[in-house]
């Protein structure tokens, strides 16, 4: 009688799929990445709300400028150039995240663009006819700033 040989079993093969720890580490990790992302990506939805509203105050001083050039003065009592209304320039039409003010002074006038969107709340940017930028409110807080802080609090 011979012997043969027996026949080698096939090595096991690993069972496929993920383990529930696998997943779980997944998920954490995920977790973690969204965590630091969604602050970021609010203040980059808000840097471009903010936008709006300084492009706002642009757009109206030259508006005033304007009025000035055509009239010798920036409006007439309380009332800015061309508006029948103080608390109603003519450019808040169209805006959807400010809402712009103008008061006038003994040396010309204060442009305010006030937040009024959900991500600008909380934010006031100024600007006067000689040009000077402020910001006056900064995510809430009140501040004191010679410039349109968008990003860090900081100019």
């Amino acid at each position: 009688m011979t012997l043969t040989p027996a026949r080698p079993t096939p090595p096991a093969r690993p069972a496929a799929g993920f383990t529930l720890i696998e997943l779980l580490v997944a998920v954490a990790i995920i977790g973690i990445l969204a965590t630091l992302a969604l602050p970021s990506y609010t203040a980059y939805l808000r840097r471009g709300d903010s936008a709006e509203g300084l492009a706002a105050l642009n757009a109206y001083r030259a508006t005033m400028e304007q009025y000035y050039q055509d009239r010798r003065s920036y409006g007439t009592g309380t009332f800015c150039a061309g508006t029948t209304s103080a608390s109603v320039p003519p450019s808040n039409t169209g805006l959807s995240h400010f809402t712009m003010g103008c008061a006038l002074t003994s040396a010309g006038y204060t442009l305010t663009a006030t937040g009024s969107g959900p991500r600008t709340t909380g934010y006031v940017y100024t600007l006067d006819q000689a040009g000077t930028k402020g910001t006056t409110k900064y995510a809430g807080t009140t501040v004191s700033k010679a410039c349109w802080v968008v990003k860090g609090g900081e100019c």
